[in-house]
């Protein structure tokens, strides 16, 4: 019997190799990524290779627009489309460009929670396998099946 655990999330023993195309190479190779990849290549072949890169990095399609918009707003000097006034009062201003930071704060804390969810509920069906892997052999040692 061999001791390998394959449920690890190392990188270094090529995931590719043992079927989990998801997490291929180290990229997000999610449904919706792998979805907006070919409608890239198709409309325009760069947009493919963008979203063929975004996804080789590891990161869900759902991030590339808000990514893009903080770019764009570092490039533009910070000023954005989504932003509903500039006013004259510097305090008012400041305000708002907190607000915006705060926002974007709570959003990366979201981001941080839903990722350590999904590693949580992954770790609970490891366990809920082995779990029954363990009981399995136990019922097949108590009914004189055991290894042969």
């Amino acid at each position: 019997m061999s001791s390998t655990d394959y449920s690890t999330t190392d990188h270094s023993r090529g995931r590719c190799f043992r079927g989990d195309m998801r997490n291929c190479c180290g990229g997000h190779w999610s449904g919706a990524n792998i979805l907006a990849m070919v409608a890239g290549f198709i409309i325009f072949a760069p947009l493919g290779f963008i979203v063929l890169v975004w996804t080789m990095l590891g990161r869900p399609i759902q991030e590339f627009p808000g990514w893009l918009r903080e770019k764009w707003a570092g490039f533009s000097g910070g000023r954005t489309a989504w932003r509903y006034s500039d006013s004259e009062n510097s305090v008012f201003n400041e305000y708002q460009q907190t607000q915006h930071d705060r926002i974007r704060e709570i959003r990366e804390e979201i981001r941080h929670r839903a990722e350590a969810f999904r590693q949580f509920r992954a770790d609970a069906r490891r366990r809920k396998e082995r779990q029954e892997f363990e009981d399995f052999m136990a019922s097949r040692k108590n009914n004189g099946h055991g290894e042969s």
